[in-house]
């Protein structure tokens, strides 16, 4: 199964690093895009935006939330897919990912919900 490494960030970091130094970690996460295509191991990847919305349908009654969602600390903020299923090797891109400077780095395999 592919490797994801998912990105979570503190809420709020984006508007507090400001729009020049964002731009700046976004180039560094787009070098670090550029590496993992290089070597073959790009699925896809993207930033994820703060705005959201959740969706929830419990004994037939629908339920919709409008985000910010303020009892969360957290968000996932992009991704990388690995064409790769090694969690090891997963493990050591990430440690080489930059987003593990400001956030988290959570690595986790792809695949069918059962297992």
């Amino acid at each position: 199964m592919p490797q994801m490494l998912l990105i979570v960030e503190p809420i709020g970091q984006r508007a507090e690093r400001g729009r020049v130094a964002g731009e700046a970690v976004y180039q560094r996460m787009l070098d670090f895009a550029a590496e993992l295509k290089a070597e073959g191991l790009l699925l896809g990847t993207n930033s994820l935006g703060t705005a959201a919305r959740r969706y929830a349908k419990r004994e037939g009654d629908a339920q919709v939330w409008d985000g910010p969602f303020t009892e969360a600390k957290e968000m996932v903020g992009g991704y990388f897919l690995l064409d790769t299923e090694d969690a090891d090797v997963a493990m050591a891109w990430a440690e080489r990912c930059p987003a593990a400077e400001w956030a988290t780095v959570e690595i986790r395999g792809v695949g069918p919900c059962y297992t």
